[in-house]
């Protein structure tokens, strides 16, 4: 079983927001999911980002690798 840290979409038409769930690679985008790590608001100015550090690297110890997008949203929240 592979496992991903990827976005999941919430929210309504036109105001998506995401969650940063731990999922097989397998899962549907917005389907079962293990964990929910935290969140991404795109339509907050600025675009807020909030990350359960803890459970994530815990995930990622685990085998859980992040997709291009969320390494990408953890390099700027790192910074």
């Amino acid at each position: 079983m592979a496992l991903k840290v990827r976005l999941a979409r919430m929210g309504a038409k036109k105001k998506p927001f995401y969650r940063l769930v731990v999922a097989d690679s397998a899962a549907k985008r917005d389907g079962r999911f293990l964990e929910i790590v935290g969140f991404y608001d795109p339509n907050k100015n600025p675009a807020l980002v909030e990350i359960k550090r803890e459970l994530l690297d815990s995930w990622v110890a685990k085998g859980a690798k992040p997709t291009e997008t969320v390494a990408s949203l953890l390099k700027r929240k790192s910074s």
